[in-house]
């Protein structure tokens, strides 16, 4: 049976029964102006996380059983959402098997280091998943960008990537890299929300305030970065980011179609 709200939308019997559970009437109780149709979008969109999300449980189990490792990048431009998909994909997985690594500035030592070290030492170990909240890729991208590297430094980088996760892979981890993408004005209306929330003000950095002037330069390299390492045994996973909602159900999606895990 179809029934008619009074916004003129048709709902089904099973449209007016996931309504009327407990999470659709707080989705339709969290506006102050009722909104049926967002609201049943919200309750559907969730519901999917949820199955897809159990079954993100069931491959955390397969490589906790298995010993097997698991690598998975976050890369895109700021305010990308890519900190929003980690707490998606990690928020019912067992805590004591995942990491999320999103490392700070390097420190005196670390500089004098190969470039590569630190994250080597971030790698999982038998039976963990590791996210990284920015990687290595940092040095394509952000550091050529701002200046924080010599064009010997990105050049030296640029050689070196491809081997490093071959190398990675050919120790038995399984490598995913995203790259969420998203338009100069959704950037810069999410940069408007950021600065008017007080409990979020603190996220904006320096190199934050200056992405929208270096567009075009962050451009520039982003795509001399697919070029190069944008390769059939690494590709780069393109997530349009424009709507979270959407981009976090898809990058959920991509891993559960690409790790072979058993259920």
């Amino acid at each position: 049976m179809v029934k008619k709200a009074s916004s003129g939308l048709q709902l089904s019997d099973e449209d007016l029964e996931i309504l009327n559970s407990p999470l659709g009437l707080k989705m339709l109780l969290a506006d102050k102006k009722t909104n049926v149709e967002k609201a049943l979008r919200l309750v559907k969109s969730e519901i999917t996380f949820r199955e897809l999300q159990a079954e993100i449980i069931k491959l955390q189990n397969w490589v906790i059983e298995k010993n097997k490792k698991v690598v998975i990048i976050f890369e895109g431009r700021d305010a990308a959402g890519k900190g929003g998909a980690i707490r998606r994909v990690t928020e019912h997985i067992n805590p004591r098997q995942y990491r999320i690594v999103a490392l700070p500035k390097p420190t005196i030592e670390e500089e004098g280091q190969w470039y590569f070290q630190r994250y080597v030492n971030q790698l999982p170990k038998p039976g963990e998943m590791v996210f990284f909240d920015r990687s290595w890729y940092n040095r394509a991208i952000v550091e050529p960008v701002n200046g924080f590297c010599t064009k010997a430094q990105y050049q030296s980088f640029m050689s070196q990537v491809n081997s490093f996760e071959n190398m990675i892979m050919d120790s038995g981890i399984f490598l995913i890299k995203f790259y969420f993408s998203i338009s100069k004005e959704e950037q810069a209306l999410r940069f408007k929300q950021i600065q008017s929330d007080p409990l979020r003000r603190w996220k904006m950095t320096d190199v934050d305030r200056r992405a929208q002037e270096l567009w075009d330069h962050y451009t520039e390299f982003k795509l001399k970065m697919f070029e190069h390492t944008n390769l059939k045994t690494s590709p780069w996973v393109i997530i349009e980011a424009d709507k979270k909602i959407e981009a976090r159900l898809k990058a959920l999606q991509y891993m559960i179609n690409f790790i072979p895990y058993e259920a």
